[in-house]
């Protein structure tokens, strides 16, 4: 009977999938410190035992609901990487312009920044601070974009590393405290790109 192992994990997954997407619109409407367990799985239609078994903590649920926006951004930003395949620099410039014009609109992370002012503050350390969900997986994952994209072979592992970190950690200090247009922030980190990478990703004359 495969079938049955089959639907289940289907249905775990859809469950999921409905138990994020709740817990993003709370957040998105009326702040993280709205969203709890009892809550959420009661809009879900699901007991609060199940919710506990399939997701895990309130923590274990603000890291899935951050995971699946993180990975809207790197979809974005391997696309914008893809448009300029022969030039690290322009590539990495393009993606910085997608992240911090993306993330300017994107509610979630409005709702999560606006908690600053208030007591409402649990989910901005997992966001801003913590080296995980977000900036650990969104450096492995433009490092390896980046490698695959444009093989960089005059550059080792943790030269890559250092690198990329250097690029998301200060396309994140724009993103979450803007000081002015989008245009200048990434005016400002396209300078330090091409201190970077251009001596050994720009195109060849």
């Amino acid at each position: 009977m495969p079938e049955a192992p089959r639907f289940q994990s289907q249905m775990r997954l859809l469950l999921r999938e409905r138990v994020i997407e709740t817990a993003r619109e709370l957040v998105c409407t009326e702040g993280w410190g709205a969203v709890n367990m009892s809550r959420v799985a009661k809009e879900v239609g699901v007991s609060r035992p199940v919710l506990y078994k399939e997701i895990g903590t309130k923590q274990d649920l603000a890291d899935l609901v951050l995971q699946q926006e993180l990975e809207t951004f790197l979809v974005g930003i391997a696309d914008s990487l893809a448009e300029h395949p022969a030039d690290v620099t322009a590539g990495l410039t393009a993606a910085v312009d997608f992240t911090l014009r993306t993330g300017s609109d994107n509610a979630l992370l409005k709702a999560v920044l606006s908690g600053r002012s208030t007591a409402n503050t649990e989910l901005l350390p997992t966001l801003m601070t913590d080296p995980e969900p977000i900036l650990g997986r969104a450096l492995d994952a433009v490092g390896a974009a980046v490698r695959a994209r444009y093989e960089l072979a005059d550059l080792s592992e943790d030269e890559l590393t250092t690198r990329t970190e250097i690029v998301i950690r200060l396309t994140l200090s724009h993103l979450f405290q803007p000081l002015g247009p989008v245009e200048r922030a990434v005016a400002q980190v396209a300078a330090v790109l091409r201190a970077l990478f251009a001596p050994v990703g720009a195109p060849a004359s």
